[in-house]
Parts: C-alpha cells; structure tokens; sequence
C-alpha cells in the first residue's frame, strides 16, 4: 500500500473523500443481543476513542462477532444503544449509519471485477459517472491495486482479495470501518504481512477500527485498545499493556498469553496494596480487584522468570528449588516445564541459542518481585464444595 502521509496530514494528491473525514466516536451503551433462549451479547458497554484501533478478542462462540454485526445494523439489539459521534445508530438501518463492513471471507462477488466489486456499493448510493469512476480509482491506488481492475477475484492472491474488499468498504466513506477475522484464511507468513498493512492503513486514514478476532498475538500487535469477551460480557477493556500484565481474572490470565497462578494468603489489606506470604517471602503489592479477603492467586507471565542452575541474589529476587520434568525448542524461546512442590511451572528463556546448554534436573527460578501480580480468587461455582 502506498503511503500518502506527510506530518500527520494527507497530501493533494486526490485520495477519496472518505480519507479526509473527521474520526468517528463510537458508544456501546448496555447493548443486549439475544437469540431465543441464547444471550449473545450481555449487556455491552464500551467507549472506543476516535480513530483508535479497538480488538473484540474472544474464544470461538463468545459473542464478538455477534456485537459487530450489530453495531454494523445486521442484527437489532433486544436492549441498549449505539452512538456514533453523540449520534444514535441503532435504530438506523444498516447503509445509513457510517459503517462499512470487511467480511471474514470477503464476500467478494465472484461474477464481478475488481472494480466492480470496489464499485458496488457507489452504485447502490446511486454515485454515477465521472465521480464514480475517479472514487473507484483513487481508491484502487490507495490500497495498492493498480493495474488488477479488470481480474476476476479468483484470479487474485488471498491477500489481493483481502485488499479488494477493504478498498470496498472504504470508497463508501465510512466512519468505522468493522472487520470480521479478516486474516484468518491467509497462510502465516502473509497473515504477519498484512498485520502490519492494516496498522498502517489505519493509521494513514486515522478513522475508527474495530477488528474481530480469536488470535491473541494478533490483538496484542495490531490494538490501541482490547476487549476481552467471554460469554457475551467483556471481561477486561484496556490497552495491550495492561490487558497482558495485569489481567483481572484467572480467564484473562490464561487466555492472553500463558500464566502461572498459586494461591496465596493475604495477611494484610489495605487497598491499593495488598501484603501476601508466598513461600518464605512477604510481598507488598497492588490489592486485587474483588475477590475474597484474605486469599488471591499469585500470578507470573512464564517470560518473567529467569532459570538458573544457582540461587538470585535474595536482595534482588524471589529464588526457589525446583525440578525441571520436561522442555520444548520452541525457535525464539526454550519452554521449560519445572515442578516446585505440588505446582509445576512454565518458564520461557528467550534466545536459547545465545546459551552453551539447556537445563536439567535440579534448578532455580528467579523472579522479580515487580513482576508479580495478584488477581482476586475466583468464587466457587455454585455447588462445590468449599476449599
């Protein structure tokens, strides 16, 4: 894609009007979405930034592409509001309400060219002619398709085909452009490609994105902010900082990344710190959110840890014995599986190849104290017994 940017503005250089829009501000007030007896989205709210890239990140089933089918005025909600730009939208259908669509499978007509294609949906706001021709056009430059306008779509790549349905959805201007898992059908090494076309394409148009999709590594890189969704609730909205370091629940904890999780004694409360006993160690940390008094899960990201055949410096760091039991060459970092106790621990070395070995057997796990966090313990599901 060809970069039209110059200080933070576009140039003259007749990029379509849908380019030079004002960014969208979009609004989820206690949106509910039900089918039948199925809750799909359980009352949603949300606040997305003007032309901010935002993530619905969920496991498959979760409701997230349900919520954008929504916002984009393909399904009605049972309750709650929309707003775009202090504007509601909900009760609008969907081609007046300054949203465009890209489909997980582009949806592309296989009957049509590709400027047709990017045409169609000109033609149905009745945009003729001259105009029609030169929105198509410029388009087709943006997006880096020149010379591709009369292929068929199955004469083009999976990532020619990725770019015809965004040119699609931006030539009719939209102020949110909603994107359904649009890389999932793309191998790896051209999905990691087009990762970055999107960030870019985002920001050189400085609208609003909202992007569906399951992969957390893909989240993580793309997003200014992420929604976590489970069940049809959002379970964490925030930055990829702080969706990944400090997750609320064990769910959040395990599902954006991998965590090691303990239960720990609170011995003392008094919010925002929190004081726990782990091991022959007392940590003064941020208080979790909820959760029960005096117990919390002790959470560690596997990357935070060092592994050593030797103690820390107990100044510096938590040191504890443990056993490694198995160990994986995963190319970037060296997975080692370490029982401590009844525990067994993920630990990740990064750059394995710059060691002269592997470990085995009988080491220690070094930690910084700065790098623990506590989240609140899980209630019981209704009818366990208690601990």
């Amino acid at each position: 894609m060809s970069d039209k940017l110059t200080g933070g503005k576009l140039e003259a250089t007749g990029l379509p009007e849908a380019i030079n829009l004002q960014p969208a501000h979009l609004r989820l007030e206690h949106l509910v979405k039900r089918f039948g007896p199925t809750m799909a989205v359980d009352d949603v709210t949300l606040d997305i930034p003007k032309g901010s890239f935002a993530t619905l990140l969920g496991p498959s089933g979760c409701g997230k592409t349900t919520l954008l089918r929504t916002i984009a005025g393909f399904y009605e909600p049972n309750d709650g509001a929309i707003y775009l730009e202090d504007r509601r939208i909900d009760h609008l259908p969907a081609h007046r309400r300054g949203t465009a669509m890209v489909f997980q499978d582009y949806a592309l007509f296989p009957h049509m060219s590709v400027f047709d294609n990017i045409a169609y949906g000109l033609r149905l706001a009745k945009v003729q002619g001259a105009q029609l021709d030169r929105r198509v056009h410029e388009t087709v430059e943006f997006v880096g398709l020149q010379g591709l306008e009369k292929r068929w779509p199955s004469q083009l790549s999976g990532g020619q085909q990725q770019r015809v349905a965004l040119a699609r959805a931006l030539v009719v201007q939209p102020r949110v452009l909603l994107l359904d898992e649009p890389l999932s059908n793309l191998d790896a090494n051209l999905r990691e490609r087009m990762r970055w076309e999107l960030r870019s394409l985002q920001q050189r148009l400085n609208i609003t994105f909202v992007y569906v999709t399951h992969d957390q590594s893909e989240a993580l890189a793309m997003s200014d902010w992420i929604a976590v969704i489970k069940d049809g609730r959002v379970m964490q909205w925030g930055d990829p900082w702080e969706i990944y370091y400090h997750p609320r629940t064990t769910f959040m904890a395990e599902f954006v990344g991998a965590a090691n999780l303990e239960p720990v004694k609170i011995v003392d409360c008094h919010p925002p710190k929190a004081t726990v006993v782990w091991h022959d160690y007392r940590l003064e940390l941020p208080a979790p959110e909820g959760g029960a008094a005096d117990e919390a899960l002790l959470c560690i990201r596997p990357e935070a840890i060092t592994i050593s055949a030797e103690p820390g410096d107990q100044a510096r760091y938590i040191s504890l014995p443990g056993t490694v039991t198995r160990k994986a060459f995963l190319g970037h970092i060296m997975r080692y599986w370490v029982q401590m106790g009844k525990a067994e621990w993920i630990v990740d070395e990064s750059d394995p190849g710059a060691n002269l070995r592997t470990f085995d057997g009988a080491v220690y796990l070094l930690c910084d104290p700065h790098r623990v966090h506590l989240i609140a313990m899980p209630a019981p599901a209704p009818g366990a017994p208690a601990a």
